[in-house]
Order: C-alpha cells, then structure tokens, then sequence
C-alpha cells in the first residue's frame, strides 16, 4: 500500500522526470545535474533523487569492468547513506527508516531495435535514419553503448520537523563532479522549486510548516 506522502512524491518525481527527460534530451545529457524530489508530512519526510552516472562515478558507460563495478558498488554503498549527504537541523532530530539505491542503464541497441521494428520499407526514413546513426558515430563510443543514472529513495522520520530550516548537501563533497541539483518540494506550504549549487550547498525553508 502506497502512503500519501510517497503517493504525492510520485506525482512530483513523474512531472519533474518528464522535464527532466526534456531537457536531457536537448542536451545530450545533462552533466553535472542532478535531481532532488522532497515531500513533507506530518513528521515524515520522503526524497528521491536521480543523478547522472557522470555525476556520481565519473564515466555513463555501462560498468563491464571490474574497476568499474567496483566505483559503482562503492557509490550505492554512500548513496544508501543518506544522512551523511543531506545533513538536516539536529533539531528537527530526524532519523532514517528507509533508504534504497540502485543504477539504472539505457541500452541504445534497444532503441535501435525499436527503431527497427517501426521502420515500414520507407526509403526516405532508411536514409533518415542512416544519417542519423552516422553522426551518433562521431561520438564517443563508450557513451554510444548506453547512459547510466542512480536513483535513490529515502524515507525519514523527524521528531521536531518545525525546527528544520534547512538542508546542508554534504553531497557534493561526496562526489566531485556533482555541480548542481534541481529540486521540487512539497509540503503544507505548497510545492516549490530550487537549486543548489557546489558553491553554495545548502537549501534555506525557514517558512516549512
């Protein structure tokens, strides 16, 4: 069973994805910016978080290996590790009930597979898409073999919620070529927007209820 607030969690991470999807795909990727869901209620406070693999391991090339498996291994074991990437007030005393990891990798062989089983003999769409397989092979081959993207998702409990007035995002430190995060909250208040960036790493809410 789905509670409220994971249920309201979900319906922010689905717009901000799909904008999210919108602008990777204008470019190519966005390295260097992650994304941050959080939802307040009552005492309990749910975030999921999606971050290039570029952001968190340094490469987006499936991990094949062993070094490789290793840095990613090494990577969920931090992000399943949430409260020492988003520091909160220790007022607000919150505690971690749940926190999950995982990588996630887009095959491109699958969209091309896709491509293929929608292509109707249509000559002019072959050569479109030739020339459109042409240029993605001017690119690095590595990339070409897919894109890689952590997602996480944590649960908190805050025994004095009114006390938080924000979050430090020890995050960064964490992993260097992190550069910002596009955030949506939701609480009492409404929902919002923010970012935070390496050079100032902490988000201020001194008006959450």
């Amino acid at each position: 069973m789905i509670t409220p607030l994971l249920a309201i969690l979900a319906l922010v991470g689905s717009a901000s994805t799909t904008s999210a999807e919108e602008t990777r795909s204008e470019n190519a990727h966005a390295h260097g910016h992650s994304l941050l869901n959080i939802a307040f209620d009552g005492n309990k406070v749910a975030m999921e978080l999606e971050a290039p693999g570029m952001d968190i391991v340094g490469f987006e090339h499936p991990a094949t290996s062993p070094e490789d498996r290793a840095k990613v291994a090494a990577a969920i074991a931090d992000l399943e590790q949430p409260m020492r990437l988003f520091v909160m007030d220790k007022a607000a005393r919150c505690t971690m009930i749940e926190a999950k990891a995982a990588l996630e990798e887009e095959d491109h062989d699958d969209h091309d597979d896709h491509e293929e089983k929608n292509d109707h003999g249509d000559e002019e769409d072959k050569d479109h898409k030739e020339h459109e397989k042409a240029e993605h092979d001017d690119g690095d081959e590595k990339d070409e073999a897919g894109h890689t993207e952590f997602h996480a998702n944590y649960l908190f409990k805050c025994d004095n919620p009114g006390a938080m007035t924000g979050i430090d995002f020890v995050f960064f430190q964490s992993f260097p070529n992190a550069q910002e995060i596009d955030i949506q909250m939701i609480s009492d208040s409404g929902t919002s927007g923010f970012e935070v960036e390496r050079d100032e790493p902490r988000l201020e809410f001194p008006d959450l209820k």
